[in-house]
């Protein structure tokens, strides 16, 4: 009913029950799983697993009721306030009960601690405040390789689905291979999904039977399969794969490759489509790059520091594809390597892989747009009178996509350098606070410098440095703007 001589003002309030309904749905499945790594410590007959049944039951609990009370909003279509809030609160909300078993259990972590080692397991960056990694619990180290799995997967439907359709970074000319979602996002996900973990499953697998081939244990396979197809680079060693010198470091670097690879190919090519991968512009200059530091960097081993050629070869190639795809193992402590080893690595962080695999930072397509553009403007000042066109793969590219990544490009740059000052505020060093804030955006892993370096961990760190580098983990591993657009003020009154 209205009041008189007053009109009724239409509703400007944001629905948020299909959002909280499937936050709920995935917190219920992310308690669900927890059940392994119980499994795995009852069998072992330690007395830990009972921390996983209790923070199984309590997550199962807390998802299903937020489900429910959420269930009669259920829509078949989200609005794009609604898909911004579902991409960033899922990232926001599984850590918070993803860190369960680390507060609860054998790590005695803090929530700061705990919720930082679940946020960097979920977005796959791999930095961790746990040592004494070879005496913990088998659980809570399955655990932590589960939670960068799932992280690993999450991701590459997100940048499928939900990135392209919400025109983030330049995601939207990916927009016609990862399926026209025309408004449907969480059929087209579902759906999508599903094709991926097929893949995603048996390249897991297959990593798993190869780790066992050259010499891995079983349980050891098990987690550095599970955190290499998902780039992330938790190890079950405090020496990280410097605990597998030798064959089992060729064997990661080749699943690592192909985990930068865009899993659209590897559907593609299931459905018996096998020419995308080979004409795919992004994984040619991925694999030149990868190619070119290495050889470069190996020359400067073998030549200028006098190393072998095989161990200086195999140390190169491991280490530049770790920290390239974002992965973070470390086999050997690269920053003893010299000044401009140390400046390469810190460099390739940024890289990153291909668009749609389970990598992180800013992606090789961003690049090659970035360089086409560039290559347009200085063909544009030699012909004033000329039309050039930036073109990616033979097809012009829009205004739009151009100016979404030059954007990406600058809100990169200036999230790196506010989030290093914050860090150098809370007392930390000025390389530390870099690396730091560098590797948290570009979810690479390790830092450098002493503390945080390959030799190193986070967990010297103070607790406000923690929050703000979960933070720039979760705003890097969403691609920045998912996170930024919902704080700002039109975001709501949209």
């Amino acid at each position: 009913m209205t009041v008189a001589g007053r009109k009724a003002k239409p509703s400007l309030m944001l629905d948020f029950r299909p959002v909280g309904y499937v936050i709920g749905l995935v917190v219920v499945a992310l308690g669900a799983s927890m059940l392994l790594p119980m499994a795995l410590d009852l069998a072992q007959g330690n007395g830990h697993w009972g921390i996983f049944a209790e923070s199984a039951i309590l997550t199962m609990v807390c998802g299903a009721v937020l489900a429910l009370a959420c269930s009669n909003g259920v829509q078949a279509g989200l609005s794009i306030q609604q898909t911004f809030l579902l991409t960033t609160g899922v990232w926001f909300v599984l850590p918070m009960f993803g860190c369960l078993p680390f507060i609860l259990g054998a790590t005695d972590a803090s929530l700061a601690d705990g919720f930082f080692e679940a946020m960097s397991g979920l977005t796959t960056t791999g930095s961790t405040v746990f040592s004494g990694l070879d005496d913990l619990p088998q659980g809570i180290l399955l655990w932590r390789s589960m939670l960068q799995w799932f992280g690993g997967v999450g991701i590459i439907v997100v940048a499928m689905v939900f990135l392209p359709e919400l025109r983030v970074g330049g995601m939207q000319i990916f927009r016609s291979e990862s399926f026209d979602t025309d408004g449907k996002v969480l059929p087209q996900a579902a759906q999508i999904a599903q094709r991926i973990s097929v893949v995603y499953v048996l390249l897991t697998l297959a990593c798993f039977l190869s780790y066992s081939a050259v010499g891995l244990s079983t349980l050891d396979a098990m987690h550095h399969s599970l955190t290499t197809i998902a780039t992330g680079g938790f190890s079950s060693h405090d020496a990280s794969f410097g605990a597998f010198k030798g064959t089992p470091e060729y064997v990661a670097v080749i699943f690592m490759i192909l985990a930068c690879l865009p899993f659209i190919r590897y559907v593609q090519m299931l459905a018996g489509q096998h020419s995308p991968l080979f004409r795919d512009t992004q994984v040619r200059t991925f694999l030149w790059i990868l190619a070119a530091i290495v050889a470069l960097m190996t020359f400067r081993q073998v030549v200028v520091l006098g190393d072998g050629v095989e161990p200086a070869f195999r140390e190169v190639i491991f280490n530049v594809t770790s920290i390239m795809s974002g992965t973070g193992y470390a086999s050997t402590d690269y920053q003893l390597w010299g000044a401009f080893s140390v400046a390469i690595f810190f460099f390739i962080g940024f890289i990153g892989g291909c668009a749609g695999s389970t990598t992180c930072s800013i992606k090789v397509f961003r690049f090659q747009l970035l360089f086409t553009s560039i290559r347009s403007m200085i063909r544009t000042i030699h012909s004033p009178s000329g039309v050039f066109t930036p073109r990616y793969e033979g097809r012009p590219v829009p205004e739009e996509v151009m100016s979404s990544v030059m954007a990406f490009f600058g809100l990169f740059v200036v999230s790196v350098g506010v989030l290093a000052v914050l860090l150098g505020m809370t007392g930390l060093d000025f390389v530390t606070a870099v690396s730091g804030a560098a590797t948290a955006m570009a979810n690479v892993g390790p830092g450098l410098g002493q503390i945080i370096g390959p030799a190193g961990n986070f967990g010297e760190l103070n607790d406000t440095a923690k929050w703000l580098l979960s933070a720039g983990m979760l705003i890097g591993r969403l691609e920045l703007m998912s996170v930024y657009a919902i704080l700002t003020l039109n975001f709501w009154r949209a």
